[in-house]
């Protein structure tokens, strides 16, 4: 018998990072291609998908504002607008192997994306689109992370999923620290306590007031969206 999903309504939250793949920089077509066909698995299941993605594959606002002497605020600006065209990837890598997406944009650009309003994002999502975030929250100082939380409670998702490149939390960083802890399960007090770098402070506060739970998890190994809605043990959950 078929395992049946333990969570119907997610927001998947891929880093810009995960965009790379295999490069140093930049879009990769093979990654987005793969991300397209496991999202497609999971819709077909039945899962409600909206995704939220990061933009630091192409500029990375507090970078570039520490380096290069840019004002916060433009930084961040900037920052935003490369995740729009990460989204503009991923709609036309899902879209290719006909999948119906719309693009919202928490900053206004009607040429491309449709404005971020949550009751349009609402009937896109129960129409089976999948709808891709784009733009943080259209303010500076806020992270993608905080994006995903936000637009998640909105949503009313049953789980933020956190793509990342590492197979979930730990007590340091595993690749300067060999003896760095994996954590399977983690309280959201755990996390601001021990400051663990699942996602910032506000974006951790916000999945604990809406009692929605984190699940982090290893990207690069293509199928694991589709164990992480199944509600198998890989990765680190906070709840």
């Amino acid at each position: 018998m078929a395992k049946k999903p333990v969570y119907k309504n997610i927001v998947l939250k891929l880093s810009g990072e995960a965009m790379m793949g295999s490069q140093d920089h930049g879009i990769d077509a093979v990654m987005c291609a793969s991300l397209a066909k496991q999202i497609k698995e999971i819709r077909e299941m039945g899962i409600t998908v909206a995704l939220v993605v990061g933009g630091g594959n192409i500029f990375r606002g507090q970078v570039a504002s520490s380096q290069f002497g840019l004002d916060r605020s433009v930084a961040d600006y900037m920052g935003m607008l490369a995740t729009v065209l990460n989204g503009l990837a991923l709609q036309n890598a899902l879209e290719k192997i006909e999948v119906p997406t719309r693009v919202m944009s928490a900053i206004a650009m009607h040429a491309v994306a449709e404005p971020y309003i949550r009751r349009r994002a609402m009937r896109h999502l129960e129409k089976g689109r999948v709808v891709i975030f784009v733009a943080g929250t259209g303010n500076p100082y806020f992270t993608t992370d905080t994006t995903a939380a936000l637009r998640g409670a909105e949503i009313q998702a049953d789980a933020i999923l956190k793509a990342t490149k590492v197979d979930g939390v730990y007590s340091a960083d595993p690749v300067l620290d060999k003896s760095a802890v994996k954590f399977d399960e983690l309280s959201f007090l755990d996390v601001l306590q021990k400051n663990l770098r699942v996602m910032d402070a506000t974006a951790v506060s916000m999945c604990r007031d809406n009692q929605m739970p984190i699940v982090v998890f290893d990207l690069t190994k293509e199928g694991n969206i589709k164990k992480v809605v199944l509600g198998e043990k890989i990765g680190t959950i906070v709840k």
